[in-house]
């Protein structure tokens, strides 16, 4: 089955990540990762946005109210979910300055990960990581070069997590005391299609990809067949959520880094 998406917005991102749907604050946040800013889409289709630092990778809501951002090499809380709320360092995770964050999610009791890179995208440079209540990260994936989408299935059981420079989307198996354990392929992507990058799950488990330079997001089985593909107008596609009133809605940030916007004058729009 073919899908055609249609543009929510005008390219308002360099480059667009981690979008994420919370009824709470009010609809759909993401982020204009290399700006450094987080993005509020509002009901008339109007984006707000607010500076956090050199760099945002991703934002996710906290369970207790407010959110978290993950920003260069730290991660940044707000206590409100007010956009331009206040926001607080846990610290800096680390101090070499070639490595930064990049994309991540949360486990089915509300644990955050987060994953990184280096900035010249250098092989098994970066790690996927989950933080403690103090902030302090572990590490559970080392050497992994573009850690990037994460999510779960419905029951909880099982979590898919792309590194982009495999080409593969993998499963892992999830346990609340044991975390992530049994690392498999899960999809491998044809390089003409592709690399797989963001990605989200629906309420049937099916595993929808978001696909760089792939113009597409696939859907995948949770036997791993593709049964559904978006196309695109721009063939930088970084990540998906679900949105709306009935979570019926796919959203989908999209890049501009290094596009030629008279052939894809779209690029960088939700």
């Amino acid at each position: 089955m073919t899908i055609t998406a249609y543009p929510v917005t005008d390219p308002v991102t360099e480059h667009g990540e981690g979008p994420v749907w919370c009824a709470r604050w009010g609809g759909l946040r993401f982020v204009d990762m290399l700006a450094g800013e987080v993005l509020q889409l509002g009901p008339d289709g109007a984006v707000r946005r607010r500076g956090v630092g050199p760099l945002a990778a991703v934002v996710r809501p906290r369970v207790s109210g407010g959110y978290v951002v993950a920003g260069e090499r730290e991660l940044l809380l707000a206590d409100s979910d007010d956009l331009d709320a206040p926001l607080r360092s846990l610290g800096e995770a680390w101090s070499d300055p070639e490595i930064r964050m990049n994309e991540g999610g949360c486990d089915p009791d509300g644990r955050f990960y987060i994953g990184s890179m280096a900035y010249d995208a250098g092989p098994g440079r970066g790690s996927f990581s989950v933080a403690g209540p103090d902030g302090v990260l572990r590490v559970v994936l080392p050497e992994v070069t573009i850690s990037n989408g994460f999510d779960f299935s419905p029951d909880g059981r099982l979590a898919y997590y792309a590194d982009t420079a495999t080409g593969r989307v993998d499963v892992l198996d999830y346990d609340p005391d044991g975390g992530l354990s049994g690392r498999r392929p899960f999809v491998t992507v044809d390089p003409a299609q592709g690399a797989p990058d963001g990605l989200t799950v629906d309420a049937e488990g099916g595993v929808w990809v978001a696909l760089w330079e792939g113009a597409a997001v696939h859907r995948y089985t949770p036997a791993g067949r593709l049964d559904a593909v978006v196309t695109l107008p721009m063939r930088k596609v970084t990540a998906v959520a679900f949105g709306g009133d009935d979570l019926d809605r796919l959203f989908i940030t999209t890049s501009a880094l290094d596009v030629d916007r008279a052939g894809q004058p779209l690029a960088g729009a939700l």
